[in-house]
């Protein structure tokens, strides 16, 4: 079973750009995250007294957690939120935010004192090829610039996120951490949403829906898959996890959104697929 959370991680993530694209319909970015992650927050701390975790945590553990979750939940997602709701493609913003593996690669090194190697740099250029490949045909779709400066903040703070929690892995229990993580997030996106945006939310069938699978899925699912991977793994190597996910988003699209799917999209995902495999395997992966 823990060899397919790589797999499952893949899924689930790609799937929040199709869902996210539903309930930004229906609902302005900011107060659908903080509705989401006020939800999800909730959800860990019942899990979280249930296994009778230890909930009470020093403050400096609590604050660096609470780090995690502003930069994963809350500009990370709040970024690919609002640009989607400002017009960009989901799909596109799911390739800008590949580029992360790129940005971790190279500061894995002088930030975790990890060492990259030769397959790592081609898997991840596979990866970017392959990703590329699939949404590149793209760009040429207009968009504002604040969408473009929204999507490259959260590829950022997504990057920050993913070495931040490998430097401090470990200090607290996985659910005492995402509730930490949720929690901040929740008051992060009720303050952006507070002051920057008019917010509103229409509780229709298909918010719920989207928004439901969201919360199980994704914030419970995938994002609790990829703390476990980056305590287990390397920061590079997970990362490199992301190239798979707008190949992935692609399919979707085609198959639940009706988005077209070409030739060049089905050797792309391959490509990147490939770049995956490169980047995580061999004698060092397997001794990790």
């Amino acid at each position: 079973m823990l060899r397919a959370f790589p797999l499952i991680f893949v899924v689930l993530w790609a799937s929040a750009f199709i869902t996210g694209k539903v309930i930004v319909q229906d609902a302005s970015p900011f107060a659908s995250l903080g509705f989401r992650f006020a939800i999800v927050a909730l959800g860990f701390l019942i899990f979280a007294l249930i296994m009778q975790e230890k909930l009470r945590a020093s403050l400096t553990d609590i604050l660096e957690a609470g780090a995690t979750g502003v930069l994963f939940h809350g500009l990370y997602l709040g970024g690919v939120f609002f640009a989607i709701s400002k017009g960009m493609p989901a799909g596109m913003a799911a390739l800008l935010v590949s580029l992360q593996p790129v940005l971790t690669g190279a500061l894995a090194g002088p930030v975790l004192g990890e060492q990259v190697t030769w397959r790592q740099w081609l898997g991840i250029a596979l990866g970017f090829g392959g990703a590329a490949a699939v949404l590149g045909l793209d760009i040429g779709t207009s968009f504002p610039i604040i969408a473009f400066a929204s999507v490259m903040t959260g590829l950022i703070a997504v990057t920050g996120g993913t070495l931040w929690q490998k430097k401090l892995s470990g200090k607290l229990p996985l659910s005492v951490s995402n509730f930490y993580q949720a929690l901040a997030a929740c008051f992060f996106h009720l303050g952006v949403m507070t002051f920057f945006e008019t917010p509103f939310i229409y509780f229709t069938p298909e918010f719920m829906y989207a928004m439901g699978w969201q919360i199980l899925a994704v914030s419970f699912g995938a994002f609790t898959i990829l703390m476990y991977l980056i305590k287990i793994g390397s920061a590079s190597q997970t990362a490199t996890l992301f190239f798979l996910v707008p190949p992935v988003s692609a399919v979707m699209g085609y198959l639940f959104l009706g988005e077209a799917l070409s030739v060049i999209d089905i050797l792309g995902l391959i490509a990147a697929t490939i770049g995956v495999y490169v980047a995580t395997s061999g004698p060092s992966a397997a001794a990790r």
